[in-house]
C-alpha cells in the first residue's frame, strides 16, 4: 500500500508570500515615514524664519537602498547640525575668551565671508578705527567717527572740515545671549515614529486585499 501526503495550498509558498508582503509593508512605511519627517523639518526651519538653504540641508537616506526588508530603516538628518542644533535648543552663548560678544548693528553690514561681521574684519575694511564705549546700563558700544551711507552703513567721511562727522555705534558689546528657540525637531520626529507601526499594519494588510 502506497500513501501519498499532499498539503494544499503550499505553506511554504503561503509563508514566502507574507514574508516578501512584510518586507515591502516595512520598507515603504519606512521610506514614507523618512519622507514625511524630512518635509516636517524642512517646513519647521522654513517657518520659523530661517533661510531655505538650511531648510535644505535636511537630508533623507533609506536603507537597504535597491530592495526591500522587515529590518528597513530610514535616515534623516542635517548638513549643518550645529546651526540646526542652536535653534533646537535655544543655548546660552558665552564669547570664546571670556569677555564680549560683538553683536553688529546695521550700520556695521555684512561680512564678505557670509555671517555676521567682525570687530576686526569690518575695521580692515572700512579704514577705521572702533572705539569702547563703556555703558552702565544696556550693552556697552563700539562706535566710530564716521558717517552714514545711503545705505545706513557706517563710511568714512570725505568732508576735510569734518561736517557731516558723527559718532557711530557699530557693534553691540554684551557678556552673553540665549539663543531663541526656534525649532522642536524631536517633537516631529516622535509623531513621525509613533505613526510606523499603524503605516506597516495598513500596508500589510493592503496586499491582503490585493
Amino acid at each position: 500500500m502506497k500513501l501519498k501526503l499532499e498539503i494544499s495550498p503550499d505553506l511554504v509558498a503561503l509563508m514566502q508570500a507574507e514574508i516578501a508582503a512584510g518586507e515591502r509593508a516595512v520598507s515603504t512605511a519606512m521610506r514614507e515615514a523618512g519622507t514625511n519627517l524630512k518635509s516636517a523639518w524642512r517646513s519647521q526651519i522654513t517657518g520659523a524664519g530661517l533661510s531655505t538653504r538650511l531648510g535644505n540641508s535636511i537630508r533623507l537616506a533609506t536603507y537597504p537602498r535597491a530592495s526591500d526588508s522587515l529590518n528597513a530603516a530610514a535616515l534623516v538628518w542635517s548638513n549643518a547640525p550645529v546651526i540646526v542644533g542652536a535653534h533646537d535648543a535655544g543655548p546660552l552663548i558665552r564669547s570664546r575668551d571670556g569677555f564680549w560678544l560683538a553683536i553688529p548693528t546695521p550700520a556695521a553690514g555684512k561680512s564678505t565671508r557670509g555671517g555676521r561681521i567682525t570687530p576686526g574684519e569690518w575695521e580692515r575694511r572700512s579704514g577705521m578705527r572702533l572705539r569702547f564705549v563703556y555703558r552702565r546700563r544696556g550693552p556697552s558700544l563700539l562706535v566710530a567717527e564716521g558717517r552714514l551711507n545711503s545705505k545706513g552703513r557706517a563710511v568714512a567721511s570725505r568732508a576735510k572740515s569734518g561736517r557731516g562727522l558723527t559718532t557711530v555705534p557699530i557693534f553691540l558689546l554684551v557678556p552673553q545671549v540665549r539663543l531663541r528657540k526656534r525649532l522642536d525637531m524631536t517633537r516631529e520626529a516622535e509623531r513621525v515614529v509613533d505613526g510606523v507601526p499603524g503605516r506597516i499594519v495598513a500596508g500589510w494588510m493592503e496586499t491582503q486585499r490585493l
